[in-house]
C-alpha cells in the first residue's frame, strides 16, 4: 500500500494536481476552477476543433496541460498550436511538458500583442479555459474584444463554463452559439460551448 501511494504521488498527474493546488491557493479568482480539467472535458473540447481548417489554434489558460495534451492527441499539429498561460509557474511547467510548442506567458486581455509575429498568421480557432464569469467585467470585455479582433467571421471559439445554463450572450456579443454539451464526469460538471464569429 505504501508503495502504491508513493507511486501515485510521484506520477505526472499527481505532480500536475499539486502544482494546480498551489496556484489556486495563490490566486483562486484567476484560476476559476477547483480542479484541473478532467480527461473527458479536455477531450471533448479538443474534439470540437476542426483540424483541417486553416489558421492557428490558440489555447487560452493552458493550466497544467490537460487540454493541450488533448489537442495534440486529437490531431492539432504542434506548429499550429500556441498556448497562452497567465501564471509564470504554470507557463514554466507547460514549457517543460511540451517543449515542441510555443508557450506564451501573459494576459489574454492583450492576446493580439502577445502573439507578436504570430499575429500575421490567421487564427482559425480559440480554445478557452478562461473563467469569463468570475473575471472582472472590464477584463472579460477586453478578452472578448481580443476574440473579435483575432477571429475572422466563421472562426470558432470553444469555451467551457461551470454555469450549466451556458455562457451569457452579453459576454460574447459578436458570436453565435453553435452547440453546447454538459460534461457530467468533470468535477464540477462543466458545459462546453462552440461559438462562431458572426459576419
Amino acid at each position: 500500500m505504501k508503495r502504491f501511494v508513493k507511486d501515485l504521488l510521484q506520477s505526472p498527474g499527481a505532480a500536475s494536481l499539486a502544482l494546480f493546488t498551489r496556484e489556486i491557493w495563490a490566486n483562486p479568482r484567476a484560476m476559476g476552477a477547483a480542479c484541473p480539467s478532467a480527461p473527458m472535458l479536455a477531450g471533448y473540447m479538443a474534439s470540437r476543433v476542426p483540424t483541417d481548417r486553416d489558421g492557428l489554434v490558440v489555447e487560452l489558460g493552458g493550466g497544467t496541460g490537460a487540454v493541450t495534451a488533448a489537442l495534440l492527441k486529437y490531431g492539432v499539429p504542434p506548429w499550429k498550436l500556441v498556448v497562452v498561460e497567465r501564471s509564470p509557474t504554470l507557463a514554466h511547467h507547460l514549457r517543460q511538458r511540451f517543449p515542441q510548442l510555443r508557450i506564451i506567458q501573459g494576459d489574454a486581455a492583450q492576446l493580439a500583442q502577445l502573439l507578436g509575429q504570430e499575429r500575421s498568421k490567421k487564427v482559425g480557432s480559440i480554445v478557452s479555459s478562461l473563467p469569463l464569469r468570475s473575471l472582472h467585467p472590464a477584463t472579460t470585455r477586453a478578452i472578448g474584444h481580443q476574440f473579435e479582433t483575432l477571429l475572422d467571421p466563421g472562426g470558432l471559439l470553444i469555451q467551457y463554463t461551470y454555469d450549466l445554463r451556458g455562457t451569457r450572450a452579453r459576454l460574447l456579443p459578436s458570436f453565435r452559439r453553435l452547440s453546447g454539451k454538459i460534461v457530467w464526469s468533470n468535477l464540477p460538471p462543466a458545459r462546453v460551448e462552440v461559438f462562431e464569429r458572426k459576419e
